[in-house]
C-alpha cells in the first residue's frame, strides 16, 4: 500500500479531539531563504489532508509561519553589515532585505508560500505572532511558569538536558532594546517574570537592562520543546509530524510528548515521522549552496514533478536531488515511467503514485512526453524542429495537450541548461570533423560501414541495431565505436544515446563526415 494512503487508513480509525475534524499541523521558522528539506514536511501533511478529504473526512491542514523566534544568524546572501544590527530580535522585528514586505519573516514566507502554491497546497495559514498576542498561548504560558521545576525535570529525564534551578522555560522580549534572544527570566510571581539582557550568543549584542514584564499576549516566547506542545493544545493539532531527528529517543518529539502530557494533559498528535531530503548527498544543516533552496528546487520541475520529488518515496526513504548532477533528467524520466504504466492501464502503487503526483482537481490524464534528457539535447540544437523530433519519436501526430507539455518541459529544459546542469549535457554540434582526430583500423571499419547505411534516414532504434550489429561484425569494443562517433559530431567522448542522436540528424551529413573521418 501506499505510504500516504496507509497513514490515512490509521488515522481513519481515530476520533478528533473536538470530535469534528481532524486538525493537521506544520510550521517553519521565516530564519531566511528556506531549504527544500522543509517541503517534504508541506508535501507530507499536504497529501494526507488531500487524501482524506477525498475519503470524507473532515479535517483542516494549518500552517504556521513562525515569524516570533529570534534572528539569530545572518545568512550568506544578505549584507552582514546591514543586518548584524537585528540579530537577537524577533523575525517579525527585522526589517525586510527588499521593500514590499512589512518585515524580514514576511519577506521570506511570501517566497516559501508560493513554493507551497506551485505544489497544489493550500493550507490555511497564520502566524506564530496571531498565536500569542491574540492570548491564545497565554495559559499554557502560566502552566510552564508556573510548573517550571517539572519542565526542567522532565528535560532532563527525557533528553538529559540540565537546567539551573532559576532557569524558566520562557525568553522575554526585552522592553529596552526589543531582543529576545538575549534576556534572561527568572522569578516569576505570578504575573510578572524579572529578567535581564545579558546574553549574546551567536554574535547578538545585549543591552544590559533589567526589569519586570507580564509574559502575556506576545510579550515573550516559550522555549521550543515547550512552545511546540503548547501549540499543539492552543491549536487542537490532531496530526504533527517531523523529520526523523526529532522522532528519536530523547529528540525533542518526545520532550514535547511528556511535556504535553505531564503538563497539559494532552495525547501528543498522531507522529509522521520521515527521513532527510539531502542535496547532492548532504542535509539541511550543510546543503546550503546554490539549488538548496525550496524555491530553487521548485524552478526546476513543473509542479507534476515537483510534486513528485516530494512525494514519489515512501517517507522512510531519503530524497537526493543534485540539480548539478543528473538527477534532474533522471526524475523526469520516473515521472515518464510512471505515466507510461497508467497508459498501458497499470493500477498499481506506481500508478497511484503518478496520481498524487497531479496537482488536485485537474484530473489524470497521462501524456506521451518525449524524454528530457532528449529535449534538453534538441533545444541545443538549431537546426531542429522540437515538435518535428518529438512526432517523429512518436512515430504520430501530437495532440493539443502533448504539445503544451512538450513546451513547458522545453522551458525547464533550457533553464536548467543555463543553470545548473553539468558540461556533460551541453552539446555544441561540430561544423566539420574536429583536427586531429585519429582512429583505430576497427573504429574506421566501423565508421565506413556505419557511413554507408546512414545514406539514407533511420529511427533511432534502427541506428541503434546497426550500432550493436556493428560490434560483433568488425568486431570493436563499444566504448571505442561511441568514442569515435562522439568525437566526430560533438568533439568529446560521450553523449545522449547515439542511435537516437545519429537519427536526428541529416542522414546525408552523418554519412559524409564518417567516411571523412573513416578515411
Amino acid at each position: 500500500m501506499f505510504w500516504a494512503d496507509r497513514i490515512a487508513k490509521e488515522i481513519a480509525d481515530l476520533t478528533p479531539r473536538d470530535g469534528k475534524k481532524f486538525v493537521i499541523r506544520d510550521e517553519k521558522t521565516m530564519s531566511g531563504r528556506v531549504h527544500i528539506g522543509s517541503m517534504r514536511g508541506v508535501a507530507i501533511h499536504g497529501l494526507v489532508s488531500e487524501i482524506l478529504t477525498a475519503k470524507g473526512i473532515a479535517n483542516e491542514y494549518q500552517y504556521e509561519l513562525n515569524d516570533i523566534d529570534p534572528f539569530d544568524t545572518v545568512p550568506g546572501y544578505l549584507d552582514e553589515a546591514v543586518f548584524r544590527e537585528h540579530l537577537g530580535k524577533p523575525l517579525y522585528a527585522v526589517p525586510s532585505p527588499e521593500p514590499g514586505f512589512d518585515s524580514y519573516a514576511e519577506y521570506f514566507a511570501a517566497e516559501f508560500v508560493s513554493v507551497h502554491e506551485k505544489a497544489g497546497f493550500k493550507p490555511t495559514y497564520y502566524r506564530a505572532t496571531e498565536l500569542y498576542r491574540s492570548g491564545a498561548m497565554d495559559k499554557y504560558i502560566r502552566i510552564a511558569l508556573t510548573r517550571a521545576a517539572d519542565v526542567r525535570r522532565i528535560m532532563k529525564e527525557v533528553s538529559g538536558s540540565t537546567k539551573d534551578d532559576s532557569w524558566l522555560p520562557i525568553s522575554v522580549i526585552c522592553e529596552t532594546c526589543g531582543k529576545v534572544m538575549t534576556t534572561r527570566a527568572y522569578d516569576f510571581d505570578g504575573e510578572t517574570v524579572g529578567y535581564t539582557c545579558d546574553k549574546g550568543p551567536d554574535g547578538s549584542v545585549p543591552c544590559g537592562a533589567k526589569g519586570r514584564v507580564a509574559p502575556w499576549k506576545g510579550a515573550a516566547k516559550l522555549f521550543w520543546k515547550v512552545d511546540w506542545a503548547a501549540k499543539w493544545a492552543a491549536r487542537g493539532v490532531d496530526i504533527e509530524g517531523a523529520g526523523k531527528d526529532h522522532s528519536t529517543k530523547g529528540g525533542a518529539r518526545d520532550v514535547s510528548n511528556h511535556i504535553a502530557k505531564e503538563l497539559f494533559d494532552l495525547p501528543s498528535p498522531y507522529d509522521i515521522p520521515y527521513e532527510f531530503f539531502l542535496v547532492g548527498g548532504k542535509k539541511m544543516s550543510s546543503s546550503k549552496g546554490r539549488g538548496s533552496s525550496a524555491k530553487e528546487m521548485s524552478e526546476l520541475f513543473p509542479p507534476t514533478v515537483f510534486r513528485l520529488v516530494m512525494l514519489g518515496k515512501d517517507i522512510n526513504q531519503q530524497i537526493d536531488i543534485d540539480p548539478s548532477g543528473d538527477s534532474v533528467p533522471r526524475t523526469f524520466d520516473w515521472y515518464d515511467d510512471l505515466a507510461d504504466g497508467v497508459r498501458d492501464g497499470k493500477a498499481d502503487d506506481f500508478a497511484r503514485i503518478y496520481a498524487v503526483s497531479q496537482l488536485p482537481g485537474t484530473g489524470y490524464a497521462a501524456p506521451w512526453q518525449l524524454r528530457f534528457s532528449q529535449v534538453a539535447f534538441i533545444v541545443q540544437m538549431p537546426h531542429l524542429s522540437l515538435e518535428a523530433e518529438a512526432e517523429r519519436v512518436k512515430e504520430s501526430p501530437l495532440t493539443e495537450e502533448e504539445k503544451r507539455v512538450l513546451g513547458e518541459r522545453a522551458a525547464y529544459a533550457r533553464f536548467w541548461l543555463s543553470t545548473y546542469a553539468p558540461d556533460s549535457h551541453k552539446y555544441v554540434l561540430q561544423n566539420t570533423v574536429p583536427e586531429g582526430l585519429t582512429f583505430s583500423d576497427e573504429q574506421k571499419k566501423a565508421l565506413s560501414a556505419l557511413a554507408d547505411f546512414m545514406q539514407t534516414p533511420h529511427t533511432g532504434e534502427e541506428v541503434q541495431a546497426k550500432l550493436f550489429e556493428l560490434r560483433n561484425e568488425v568486431p570493436i569494443e563499444p566504448k571505442a565505436l561511441f568514442s569515435a562517433i562522439y568525437r566526430i559530431f560533438l568533439n568529446r567522448d560521450s553523449g545522449p544515446k547515439a542511435g537516437w542522436f545519429l537519427s536526428v540528424l541529416p542522414p546525408e551529413m552523418v554519412s559524409a563526415r564518417l567516411k571523412e573521418a573513416s578515411a
